[in-house]
């Protein structure tokens, strides 16, 4: 049987993965699975600010994540999913995947300047982000935990992407990267 694809973009805040991540699940073709996204949902639900998220709160949003990309997967359909991937925290749910699915991994990069100068303009072209994500609170405490990025190695294939211009390698390239020694139709 064909494993479904499991597409994880990844890399430091601010470094492109959600525009990345949504262009690609339209070349593709396939779903995506947003790790922000869901949280956006989950507060709208209760109707708290993220920054009277508890542990638990998170702990629920991460479990259901990955509940998410365990279904989709065990029903052979193939997926991009999109988080700041930190390899300790995220490597044991990963791992967990590898024989269920073919996993990509695509890790947007750029400098820690460029991720913080990106920070700032989205937070003040939406200053609702802050509701969700607790983006002002970082900004007034000096910035980000971009230097402090570590991503996830499960030893499965890796591209990096320079996202600080344009996308290098660009999209055809990427793709292939993606579809690399898969069976496609």
């Amino acid at each position: 049987m064909i494993k479904p694809l499991l597409v994880v973009v990844t890399g430091r805040p601010a470094s492109g993965k959600s525009t990345l991540a949504k262009m690609l699940c339209a070349e593709i073709r396939c779903p995506l699975i947003s790790r922000d996204e869901l949280k956006e949902g989950y507060i709208h639900t209760t109707g708290y600010r993220h920054s009277h998220l508890s542990a638990a709160a998170a702990l629920h949003i991460y479990e259901t994540f990955f509940e998410t990309i365990g279904l989709l997967v065990s029903r052979g359909i193939s997926i991009v999913v999109e988080a700041a991937f930190q390899d300790k925290l995220w490597r044991p749910k990963l791992l967990a995947l590898i024989e269920k699915a073919e996993i990509r991994i695509v890790l947007c990069e750029t400098t820690v300047e460029i991720a913080k100068a990106r920070f700032v303009d989205r937070l003040g072209n939406d200053p609702e982000r802050d509701r969700f994500h607790g983006d002002a609170a970082v900004k007034e405490q000096g910035g980000l935990m971009t230097d402090r990025y570590e991503p996830v190695n499960i030893g499965v294939r890796i591209l990096a992407v320079d996202t600080t211009n344009q996308y290098d390698p660009d999209i055809k390239q990427i793709i292939a990267f993606i579809f690399g020694s898969c069976k496609r139709s």
